[in-house]
């Protein structure tokens, strides 16, 4: 049998809605500029706090949901705070993400309507799991059932914790490299506050450098707060054009559209509940991938998601629920038009239980039901009960473990679990902590590849891995820390779509009989001089016995230097470097390798007020040429320019 991988990630082709003319862009950009005029002119100079802020230890939440010191965890979890969010105004939630140790996020650097592929560890996209606000988030109609990250707005962000590893005990279905945990903002302080996020800029390949705007992007969020009701609003649009999808001359253009309303009651001491909405709609043009050219083609999704999220804390701890409706919608027009329609039901309650300092537990089930409109409708449920302990010795050591009983409606039952022990030792200042884990996680055939259009299989077993992990962290004060991890990954039944028929070409999703291995090595450097310069770096090393998938890079380099002029301006630049990967070129269907590259950025902000700040950023400062994806165009040099306004 033949076996061609990652056909499935051309299938869906994405690109770029059509663009507007000059006219609008001019238009867009006297709006920006008057705007950004009558906020500097009206805003009102306030005296700056100066009430000194204690710098608390660095708490970790997604490796067992308790929040717990750094110092505690089994895991490096990688935490993307809110003071990061905004020094990344401008670029989008993918493009953040892809500067972490073991990430690879394939299509940030292309064209903004470009499908933005999540590879963790040399894992697929199928294998990372995304949850919002407590609740698993996915597309059961897609061909992997993975979340478009392009739905995301940076600016209604207000944390995310990257879990690396297997996780499915406490998170179940497709748990197996990473979990990226998202946290979306909420009403915080006493009264009303409007904030305003602008900004524009270019958006062009390296052979275009005519620094034309094409890149426009809006948020204006409402926030309010009084005795015990929280409201949030938020609202914002995106509009990218000026770059062909595919290597060509015809633009292609990208719009974003979102929304979202929290809100929260204090019914009483012990109870609390939020119910939210949320919004997406994008509008993309893309450009014809058999073979390669410029093509007058469109899709569209559109999404709304519904959740309530409800705590009942007790003496020893809470009771929480977590539930979510989440629709979608996608059409493609194209030589081969097709629409897609899935609806999930997400339920999770789980009661946490602290039997003193050292012992905490979770016991919890989580339902999910998908249901997806093909030539006929068709659903799966799964029904899991779930249960981890957590134990922090006052001796140093730790101890996080779990098991999960995953029951599917199609396949049967499975049981993962989980085993993460780890020894801290204190040092004078900070400590030095060796971690272990042993952890087995599942990744649940989807309604596509059991029942889709193309080559499905309802005898489809789930995918089955096996997770080693052993590092070291050191971090002898709060301005140092340093650590190193191995870890080694084992794949049994991969679902893969392999040609059963080479005559015919007929081919349908099958699990693999044999094993795949990958095992690599993550570092990650954070330092602080003189309470105004910060240095962070990563480097991960990734190798496979099979080889590594498209486009997965074995090594992968970031480091950030920051540097704080003032309490009102700061500044960083930072460098990404990208081994040589694989790819296929789809023309001829033969094996290129895309070379390896370097990337500058740099990023500067200054606070005119306390209410008024703007921000300038440059992407690929040496306009240096490459490709990310065989035969598709990248972003050379560009400019954005950007404002916040806070009332």
């Amino acid at each position: 049998m033949l076996n061609f991988r990652d056909k499935s990630l051309h299938r869906e082709a994405y690109g770029f809605f059509r663009g507007n003319n000059v006219f609008m862009n001019k238009l867009r950009f006297g709006l920006w500029a008057a705007t950004c005029s009558c906020a500097v002119l009206g805003a009102q100079q306030q005296a700056k706090d100066s009430t000194m802020v204690r710098q608390l230890d660095e708490v970790v939440v997604s490796d067992s949901r308790f929040a717990l010191k750094r110092e505690n965890s089994g895991k490096t979890v990688i935490t993307i705070s809110a003071e990061e969010l905004a020094a990344n105004q401008g670029r989008t939630v993918a493009e953040v993400i892809n500067t972490k140790s073991g990430i690879e996020v394939n299509g940030t650097r292309s064209f903004a309507g470009q499908n933005q592929t999540v590879f963790a560890r040399g894992g697929n996209n199928r294998q990372v799991l995304v949850i919002i606000d407590g609740i698993q988030v996915l597309d059961p109609s897609s061909v992997n059932a993975e979340y478009d990250l392009r739905l995301l707005n940076i600016n209604q962000i207000e944390r995310i914790e990257i879990l690396k590893g297997a996780a499915s005990t406490l998170y179940g279905n497709s748990a197996a490299t990473a979990v990226i945990n998202i946290t979306t903002k909420s009403a915080e302080q006493e009264g009303i506050s409007l904030q305003l996020s602008s900004s524009m800029g270019t958006n062009q390949s390296q052979n275009d450098q005519n620094y034309n705007l094409s890149d426009f992007s809006n948020t204006v969020t409402l926030q309010a707060k009084e005795d015990k009701l929280t409201v949030l609003a938020s609202a914002g649009h995106q509009f990218t054009n000026g770059l062909s999808a595919a290597i060509g001359s015809e633009e292609d253009a990208f719009s974003r559209l979102d929304g979202n309303l929290k809100l929260g009651y204090q019914f009483s001491r012990k109870f609390k509940m939020t119910a939210s909405a949320f919004y997406n709609k994008l509008d993309s043009d893309f450009d014809n991938g058999f073979p390669v050219e410029d093509a007058d083609f469109r899709f569209d999704s559109e999404q709304t998601r519904f959740g309530l999220n409800s705590v009942y804390t007790h003496n020893k701890g809470s009771i929480n629920l977590n539930m979510a409706f989440n629709q979608i919608s996608r059409s493609f027009e194209s030589s081969f038009p097709s629409a897609f329609d899935s609806e999930t039901l997400v339920i999770d309650v789980f009661n946490k239980y602290t039997f003193n300092n050292s012992w905490y537990t979770i016991v919890g089930l989580n339902l999910i039901e998908n249901v997806t409109l093909f030539s006929e409708i068709q659903n799966m449920t799964t029904v899991d009960p779930y249960a981890n302990v957590v134990y922090v010795s006052d001796f140093g050591l730790n101890l996080n473990a779990g098991a999960r009983l995953n029951n599917h409606s199609e396949y049967g039952s499975t049981v993962i679990y989980n085993l993460n022990p780890s020894f801290t030792l204190p040092t004078e200042n900070g400590y030095l902590k060796f971690l272990s884990s042993y952890a087995t996680s599942f990744i649940a055939p989807n309604l596509s590849q059991l029942f889709g259009p193309f080559g499905p299989n309802p005898d489809l077993r789930p995918e089955e891995n096996t997770t080693i992990e052993a590092g070291v962290e050191y971090r002898p004060s709060e301005a140092f820390r340093i650590s190193g991890l191995y870890f080694n990954r084992a794949e049994e039944g991969r679902i893969d779509f392999v040609t059963i028929n080479p005559d015919t070409f007929e081919s349908q999703y099958q699990n693999l009989t044999e094993t795949l291995n990958f095992e690599g090595i993550e570092v990650e450097l954070q330092a602080n001089f003189l309470d105004d310069f910060k240095l962070t770096a990563n480097y991960t090393f990734t190798s496979s016995d099979s080889d590594l998938a498209l486009r997965i890079p074995q090594s992968k380099i970031n480091a950030q230097m920051g540097y704080t002029l003032n309490e009102d301006s700061f500044f960083s630049v930072a460098y990404q470097y990208v081994s040589s990967r694989s790819d296929i070129d789809f023309a001829t269907f033969s094996p290129v390798e895309l070379s390896a590259f370097g990337l500058v950025n740099c990023y500067a902000k200054h606070d005119v007020t306390d209410r008024v700040g703007l921000f300038f950023a440059i992407d690929n400062l040496f306009n240096a040429d490459y490709l990310e994806i065989s035969n598709f165009t990248t972003r050379g040099r560009n400019v954005r320019l950007g404002m916040n306004l806070r009332l």
